[in-house]
């Protein structure tokens, strides 16, 4: 309508420019006909085509829409692809593990299977070794009989009696007995040595009508002997003749070592660490420990067992209570270093001897 408005108003305006002109009018609009009718076919051709245009923008806008909604699903795709291949590599792994974990756990029943079994093994060859160390007892005790049946025997057939005729090598023919006479043979070579202590023993003495031995050394150490005698290594192995019991505790040397007339059990000894130590020898350690500031040189049991005689580097001499460990009585003796104590068989005469070149008798 706008192409015909203005090609009409174009003729009009053609008419007023000139009369002559305007003769040509009907010539012009039969002209224009036929182009406004291709003007409207072109308008709304036009039309049409900015229709499609919308909807070519339309779709292109929904299309780039799809792009990026499809980008972002593939994206998505992909990330989902590697999630789920780290998903399957993390099972893997995962499995891995349990069966990494399972084929731990049956080999820890395995080892303990093991240990327990070692455990049992253990406790048997422990009860079977006990029962050895207790055979061994019983036969080293049947032979320590037999040994004391033996010295009995000895005794009563009278080489006790001709061994007291004999003094420093010398035989009273004048006294009772003196038909009996035997020429005293002097051991000519050793019998037996015996490794005792490192460093050397400062005291020994043999166990009351016994040849059980008991020492003290340098080492801090108490050794127990059970026999030396060759009547033993006869009838035992040597190594059984010379079992000895090592009793430690001392931290300095051992000085002095006795052991009990009424109970061969306890042993006592003295060391230099300033302590003094009652051991059971049945149990095997020590069941008392005395401490004193002035070191005990030289020690004795009473003749009851109960007490120990001390004697002392401030020269004084000393009784003890082994039960208690409580000083009984204490006397000064010597100016000197008491250096030994001996006491009469019936016990109440002790005799001490000191660094001050004197021997003293005190009655008990």
């Amino acid at each position: 309508m706008q192409f015909e408005d203005g090609f009409t108003r174009l003729i009009i305006h053609c008419n007023q420019q000139g009369g002559d002109e305007g003769a040509h009018t009907p010539a012009f609009l039969a002209l224009s006909r036929p182009i406004v009718s291709q003007g409207f076919e072109w308008k709304e051709k036009a039309e049409n085509l900015e229709v499609e245009l919308q909807q070519c923008y339309k779709a292109q806008s929904l299309l780039s829409e799809q792009l990026v909604v499809e980008k972002e699903l593939t994206e998505l795709r992909d990330e989902c692809s590697q999630l789920k291949t780290d998903l399957d590599q993390k099972i893997k792994e995962v499995d891995l593990v349990l069966s990494e974990n399972s084929e731990l756990k049956a080999q820890l029943e395995q080892m303990t299977t093991k240990a327990n079994e070692a455990e049992a093994e253990n406790k048997m060859l422990t009860d079977r070794l006990m029962l050895e160390k207790m055979k061994d007892a019983e036969r080293l005790n049947e032979a320590n009989a037999l040994y004391e049946d033996m010295v009995q025997r000895l005794r009563a057939s009278g080489l006790e009696q001709l061994a007291r005729e004999q003094v420093d090598e010398i035989v009273r023919r004048s006294e009772e007995g003196a038909e009996f006479f035997s020429q005293s043979n002097i051991p000519s070579n050793c019998k037996y040595r015996l490794n005792a202590h490192e460093g050397g023993c400062a005291s020994l003495l043999f166990e009351y009508n016994s040849s059980k031995l008991i020492t003290g050394g340098q080492d801090h150490s108490v050794k127990y002997w059970i026999s030396l005698s060759p009547m033993i290594i006869d009838l035992l192995l040597l190594q059984a003749a010379q079992t000895t019991y090592t009793l430690t505790g001392h931290t300095d040397k051992v000085c002095a070592v006795d052991i009990s007339k009424v109970s061969s059990r306890l042993v006592v000894s003295a060391a230099y660490d300033g302590t003094i130590k009652v051991w059971d020898l049945m149990k095997g350690y020590c069941t008392n420990t005395i401490m004193f500031p002035s070191i005990c040189n030289a020690l004795c049991f009473s003749t009851d067992g109960q007490t120990i005689f001390s004697g002392h580097v401030d020269g004084n001499l000393r009784l003890w209570d082994i039960q208690s460990g409580r000083l009984l009585s204490e006397v000064a003796t010597h100016s000197h270093a008491v250096t030994s104590i001996s006491l009469s068989r019936n016990g109440n005469i002790a005799l001490t001897s000191g660094g001050d070149n004197l021997h003293n008798l005190f009655d008990v």
